[in-house]
């Protein structure tokens, strides 16, 4: 067991997993209601021509945050094995805070789009938003169990490395 090496690059692999959350969780977004069920655009207070535009920039910044994680993971793989619990649980908390960004600040306090439009849209809200907080919990629980294990001295012998 060598806990100095199994942290190497910890700040890196905990960014990577985050940033590989927010692009995933933009992506799953973009493909599903942006493309596949049209149920809205990334901004929806103009043409729809505008829409499709601003759907092309937020699928770039899904595709620039997918991309940077996944240098940041290389990156902390390099500099030695990593854990893979921490990473997983960063990449729930991004994805989880992504989209309870998304469900509070783009759809209600700034209006931007709703989840879908001809509908009551209150059970959309509360399940995009349900579905949000579960992936944060789910995160924090792993990382704060990750850490835990470092703290009692078992290290990189308490999950699977990458």
């Amino acid at each position: 067991m060598d806990p100095p090496r199994a942290r190497a690059g910890g700040g890196r692999v905990v960014a990577s997993g985050a940033l590989l959350g927010i692009g995933v969780a933009g992506f799953v977004d973009e493909t599903v209601f942006h493309q596949l069920l049209h149920w809205h655009h990334f901004y929806d207070r103009s043409t729809p021509a505008a829409g499709l535009v601003s759907d092309g920039v937020f699928h770039a910044f899904s595709w620039f945050a997918t991309v940077a994680g996944l240098v940041l993971l290389v990156a902390a793989r390099r500099a030695g094995p990593i854990v893979a619990s921490p990473w997983w649980g960063a990449l729930l908390v991004g994805a989880g805070a992504f989209q309870l960004y998304d469900g509070t600040v783009q759809h209600k306090l700034l209006g931007l789009h709703q989840i879908r439009y001809g509908v009551d849209v209150r059970p959309y809200d509360w399940i995009w938003n349900a579905i949000a907080v579960l992936l944060l919990i789910a995160g924090a629980t792993a990382l704060a169990a990750s850490r835990g294990r470092e703290r009692v001295g078992v290290g990189a012998g308490a999950g699977a490395r990458v």
